[in-house]
């Protein structure tokens, strides 16, 4: 580096390079001013400065330096390796990689260059390239611990454990007896328990097993030693060595499920699918008693037996578990009984259980068969979970009964309201449910969790305004949307995006989902750092784990969700493009006088109050960013908030199916994905590729109606396209002939036969049947009246859910609400639509999308007529947002104080 320079300039040179390092940017720009003076042309001297400036957030100057200096010295490896920091700042790994070889031709021993290529080569997950780089860097330095680690790590990644084995035991054959010292006993106990995984994952079981009992002195981590080992014992079928060494472990932490289920396994009584045998329960029932006496105090030892007793031993211990917890007061008690509701007739004995308990306690105070008497407060919980229990049978009247007279017991107590607004969530009044919520948080203003639940109940009620004032509180510098966003707050964003679009805001929900699907991004990126630390430190097992989990990151629920939203969103761009300024010209034209003064009057308003918004927002920011010295931190300012250039691309679809291709690639298994890609593809006019979703749909779920609709919808378009011409049209054709044949459904059937036969299929399932009634009406559009018919004679009945919960109402509200949207848009029918909402009034009482007679649809309170047009909650509040903040006082709606449910 510098070798070109007189002595006094190389010393320059060396000084910048260590600026640089000591992040001294100032004083590296002195230095490399300093040698340009002399030697204006002097290209690795430019390239430093670059790096330096890039450093600066002057990329522009720093790239034209880097390139004008590399232009001026090509067969420097310093420029190319300064070129690759650059690209490698901007995330370009690609391009950085191209200059980290052009730089290797140069000097293909530099140890520092082959060192970076191979951290982008693990980011990138260039395995067989990372497995060259780290053997170059192996036979260059030899001698170096991190060199012989990063080798085997590579094989390993590269599914070459066994090669990894052999080089981590040449490794420990350079070491001497006595090592390591103890100051690198961790870190060498860490890599001989990696060395003991990567024997397991080849299959060398007994290998693996002699090897950890040879180091067992030098392995530090005890816990992880036993674990390792009882793995091992387990897979080997020693189940008597494993037992003793599970029953160990379980006194070291008597709560862990996993150690239970390892004894489980050792004795012989474990079960994927949870069903035993009467003499497997009588086993099980006697291990866990005799666990029972030995841990008294862990609560694991009495929950699971829950889970495979039936019948009175069930009621017993179910009994014993829950009594204490609600003389204790566990809010979450309810939480960790509800997967017991999957269990057939389990349900129905809880009930039974909680309402001999509240007997008891209402008539005696005291337990059955106790002579102790209960606290006051016991009555309160179980009552709190008696309305929970109902909520979950999708019992809402006696659900809010219930929570209501707790509430009345004891009204200081915050979970109660929670419950209640999610009880209200549930039945489909969600603005009253806001309200509740808010009215939790009200009670204790220093809990982050009650603002956080308070605020995704009013993005639910689309009351957006008054959500964000209300998360604000807990950001920091009070400047909420850089801080969730910085923060990754991803549930807020969802649901705020999620918001805007049911409001028909499709900038700032797009702009909501993109900001998801960057953090994503971020997550990706933030793995880099860890590919030298993990190697330094030896964290082998959990760097290894992390790859892993990085690999299939996209597969994340909150990514699914973002995805789809943002899709959702591009359809219905494309569907329903923005108007041109053209446009509203001439809408505009064609208004009377008074109309277009009214108009203009509310564009000035509404311009006006944006701009004070953002100059009070600049104000806070500024104010915020003003730090102790006096300096300010300027925080970049968003130049589109609302999304508007979101919406000004030419190619809605195009966007669409890049998000699209990585919901096929990671969530191969939903419904969903495949199903937006059938209408993105058929709105491109990609037969094939619509065809393919169509029948990944029938693969999933051939009797879900959304596969039903997709094929009658596909071979429907496909009989109205014109005759084949080109030969690409003919090939298109001849698979399509010869592929309908072997769908089951259409088989020698017409599209009429086929939707006739799926609706005997499912003639009592409200959605099975506006499925049909739809494809009926795209059929034939002259039978309307039938089609229309066929969804209003469902009937409404009980029915048992999998005998698990015991009857239950059949129709669920958002598919009654679907079927409203479905009369009134594809039947285009505004009278069966009204005819449908009377009737779904009647059935769900609390719905403000029915505007039943219990909502906060039909109260006379000022914020209810602001919600009274929401779908479930809302439909359009764009301008209920504003109404809304006019009526809190410290986020309270005083609007509510009246309001009785």
């Amino acid at each position: 580096m510098g070798a070109s320079l007189p002595p006094k300039e190389a010393n320059l040179f060396k000084l910048i390079v260590k600026s640089y390092e000591t992040k001294q940017y100032k004083k590296g720009l002195k230095a490399a001013d300093a040698i340009l003076k002399k030697f204006p042309d002097h290209g690795e001297t430019l390239a430093m400065k670059g790096l330096t400036l890039n450093c600066m957030d002057r990329k522009t100057e720093a790239y034209d330096l880097v390139r004008q200096g590399l232009k001026n010295d090509l067969k420097s490896h310093v420029c190319w390796h300064v070129y690759g920091l650059l690209y490698r700042s901007d995330r370009e790994y690609r391009e950085a990689i191209k200059c980290y070889r052009n730089a290797l031709r140069i000097d293909p021993d530099n140890i520092e260059i082959l060192r970076d290529l191979s951290l982008l080569q693990a980011q990138m997950r260039d395995l067989s390239g990372f497995v060259q780089t780290r053997q170059q860097l192996l036979s260059l330095k030899p001698n170096h611990r991190m060199n012989w680690i990063g080798f085997a790590v590579a094989h390993h990644l590269n599914s070459n454990a066994s090669k990894a084995v052999e080089i981590l035991e040449a490794y420990e054959g350079t070491l001497e007896d006595d090592y390591p010292p103890d100051n690198e006993r961790c870190e060498h106990g860490e890599m001989l328990l990696y060395k003991i995984s990567l024997l397991e994952e080849c299959g060398f079981l007994e290998r693996a097993l002699e090897e950890l009992h040879k180091k067992e002195s030098k392995i530090v981590d005890k816990l992880a030693y036993k674990e390792q080992e009882v793995g091992l014992l387990l897979k080997l079928g020693h189940l008597e060595e494993g037992e003793k060494l599970h029953r160990q472990l379980l006194s070291m932490n008597p709560d862990n499920y996993r150690y239970y289920e390892g004894l489980q396994k050792c004795v012989g009584l474990y079960s994927e699918n949870s069903q035993f045998s009467p003499d497997e329960i009588d086993r099980l029932d006697t291990l866990y008693k005799s666990l029972g006496q030995q841990y008294q105090w862990s609560s694991a030892v009495k929950r699971i037996p829950l889970d495979f007793l039936q019948g009175d031993r069930f009621l017993e211990a179910a009994e014993n578990y829950i009594r204490p917890l609600l003389t204790k007061g566990v809010p979450s008690l309810f939480s960790d009984l509800s997967p017991l509701y999957n269990h057939p007739g389990k349900a129905v004995i809880l009930e039974e259980l909680m309402h001999k308990l509240e007997h008891s306690i209402r008539t005696t105070g005291r337990y059955p068969g106790r002579e102790e008497k209960e606290p006051p407060s016991t009555l309160m919980w179980v009552l709190f979970l008696l309305a929970q229990h109902y909520d979950r049978r999708g019992q809402y009247d006696i659900s809010l009964s219930k929570i209501d007279e707790a509430i009345e017991h004891t009204p200081t107590v915050i979970d109660l309201y929670s419950v209640k607004s999610r009880i209200l969530k549930h039945a489909g009044d969600l603005a009253a449910a806001a309200a509740l919520a808010d009215e939790a948080r009200c009670m204790d203003l220093a809990d982050r969790y009650i603002n956080s639940d308070c605020v995704k109940r009013m993005l639910q009620a689309d009351q957006v305004v008054l959500a964000e004032k209300t998360a604000v509180l807990f950001t920091k510098d009070g400047d909420q949307h850089n801080n969730l966003h910085d923060m990754q707050c991803m549930w807020y964003e969802l649901a705020s995006g999620e918001s805007y679009f049911r409001q028909g805001d499709l900038g700032r929900a797009l702009k909501k989902f993109l900001a998801v699907e960057k953090h994503y991004a971020d997550i990706t990126e933030d793995q880099f750092d860890f590919h030298s630390y993990c190697l330094r430190k030896m964290t082998l097992r959990a760097y290894v784990e992390m790859l892993r989990f990085q690999d299939r990151l996209h597969s994340h629920a909150y990514f699914h969700k973002a995805a789809v939203g943002a899709i959702r969103c591009y359809i219905k761009l494309y569907d329903s493009p923005p108007k041109s300024t053209t446009e509203e010209d001439d809408d505009m034209s064609k208004l009377l006088p008074s109309q277009k003064k009214k108009m203009r009057q509310k564009q000035r308003k509404a311009e006006a109050r944006a701009k004070k918004e953002a100059e009070e927002k600049h104000e806070e920011s500024s104010a915020a960013g003003a730090s102790k010295s006096g300096k300010r931190h300027v925080k970049p300012v968003d130049p589109d908030p609302h999304g508007e250039k979101l919406l000004q691309i030419e190619d809605p679809l195009l966007e669409a199916t890049k998000y699209l291709k990585l919901l096929q690639k990671n969530s191969p298994d939903s419904l969903e994905t495949h199903l937006l890609s059938f209408e993105l593809n058929m709105r491109k006019q990609r037969i094939l590729l619509a065809f393919q979703a169509a029948k990944q749909l029938l693969r999933l779920d051939a009797e879900h109606p959304d596969s039903h609709c997709c094929l009658i919808k596909f071979f429907h378009k496909v009989r109205s396209m014109a005759a084949p011409v080109t030969d690409t049209e003919k090939l298109i054709w001849s698979v399509l002939e010869a592929e309908r044949p072997t769908i089951s459904q259409l088989h020698e059937k017409s599209l009429i036969e086929g939707n006739k036969i799926f609706l005997e299929r499912h003639k009592d399932s409200l959605m099975h049947r506006a499925a049909v009634a739809e494809m009926l009406y795209v059929l034939e559009p002259d039978r309307k009246s039938e089609a229309i018919k066929l969804i209003e004679e469902s009937t409404y009945n009980m029915v048992p859910k999998k005998e698990a919960l015991g009857p239950v109402w059949e129709w669920k509200l958002k598919d009654c609400i679907a079927v409203h949207k479905l009369l009134g848009t594809a039947l285009n029918d505004e009278q069966a639509a009204f005819r449908w909402k009377v009737r779904c009034a009647e059935y769900f009482h609390y719905s403000t999308y029915f505007e039943g007679s219990r909502s906060s649809a039909k109260s006379n309170t000022a914020y209810n007529q602001i919600c009274k047009n929401s779908e479930n909650g809302s439909a359009n509040h764009s301008e209920g947002g504003e109404t809304a903040d006019s009526l809190t006082l410290n986020g309270r709606l005083e609007a509510f104080k009246d309001l009785n449910i």
